[in-house]
């Protein structure tokens, strides 16, 4: 559900695990309020946080020793033509990484560490190979068909206007915990531009962040934010730990800010149009660790109401899907960059 910008999701992965609800929002520079994290943020503290929590596993199960661990991700996007025009394109380019291990392993033993968690990340395999995508729209209550898009083959989705009456609310133990998610009040240097909304050449943007450990065991911190001038850094923990769940695991946050950035293409396309569409919410059906490597799509259910003609939500529909940094991300083969430091020594 949104409000100008301001989004919430309830992400489940499945399992023992709770449900978390998380709040998302754009930067001054989309014209959002800035009080939330950006849905790109999502993204990067997710795949931080899911190779951080492989990086430990792997550690522990090969008895090697890690009084230290920081990682540096950074992703990058761009968009070509123009969002308003409808025949803007984005783009993804492979993620850079920089691990840093604090360990009295030698430089091979920590190369091969890095190597194998990140053939393990499936944060990580989401973006080596194409995931396959399906889509399912639903006006004013009922399930439309697609003509331009690829259908979801799965069974009718329920509304969340229905599902979530009334905004969920943590109970027992969860009620007092901590808010894993937080603005820092650092800012990138500079002033805050407006976004143009076409170009003759290339949008760029860069997602930066860093992870650290607040726990040995898998409780992750990522600082995350866009380098743009006078944007926000935001921190968001992520708890990796099978029998703890004090904060949202790396995959809730990654398809998070899925759900997130799709939105955000969708608020701005409508707005600009003037099209008398509101009530947009959605249910993303979204693979697990073991599901990602079976290649299982991801489904995206879009709810809209309003009084446009049909033709016009499946436009609005496949725009938003185009023009959507992290669907170009499933879309295409990114094979990360990775460098491992080890007490001030690069290893390669």
């Amino acid at each position: 559900m949104a409000s100008a910008h301001q989004k919430e999701a309830v992400v489940r992965l499945g399992g023992e695990r709770g449900a978390w609800r998380l709040v998302s929002d754009e930067g001054v520079h989309l014209g959002g309020t800035d009080l939330a994290p950006f849905p790109l943020g999502f993204f990067n503290a997710g795949l931080h946080a899911d190779l951080a929590g492989r990086l430990v596993s792997l550690a522990k199960a090969r008895g090697i020793g890690l009084a230290g661990l920081g990682i540096r991700l950074k992703n990058f996007y761009s968009m070509t033509g123009s969002f308003f025009r409808g025949d803007g394109q984005g783009f993804a380019e492979p993620v850079e990484i920089e691990v840093a291990l604090d360990s009295e392993a030698d430089g091979a033993t920590l190369s091969e560490l890095v190597g194998d968690a990140v053939d393990a990340s499936p944060g990580l395999a989401l973006m080596r190979a194409p995931v396959e995508t399906g889509f399912a729209l639903y006006v004013n209550g009922r399930r439309r068909p697609l003509t331009t898009m690829p259908a979801s083959g799965a069974a009718d989705a329920p509304d969340p206007f229905a599902t979530y009456a009334e905004p969920p609310a943590p109970e027992g133990e969860g009620a007092g915990a901590a808010d894993p998610i937080r603005k820092t009040g650092e800012r990138e240097a500079g002033t805050v531009k407006p976004a143009p909304a076409g170009t003759s050449t290339r949008i760029v943007r860069i997602v930066d962040g860093s992870c650290r450990l607040v726990q040995p065991d898998g409780l992750t911190e990522t600082e995350t934010w866009l380098a743009l001038p006078g944007a926000s850094h935001f921190s968001l923990r992520s708890d990796e730990r099978a029998d703890r769940d004090e904060a949202p695991q790396g995959l809730a946050l990654l398809w998070a800010g899925l759900a997130f950035c799709f939105m955000t293409q969708l608020d701005r396309y409508i707005e600009h149009m003037k099209f008398a569409i509101d009530g947009v919410r959605l249910v993303q059906y979204c693979p697990d660790a073991a599901e990602i490597a079976a290649g299982r799509p991801v489904d995206t259910h879009l709810f809209l109401n309003g009084r446009e003609e049909l033709e016009t939500y499946e436009t609005l529909m496949r725009i938003a899907a185009r023009t959507c940094y992290l669907h170009a991300t499933l879309a295409a083969s990114l094979e990360p960059r990775v460098s491992v430091l080890h007490r001030e020594t690069a290893i390669r």
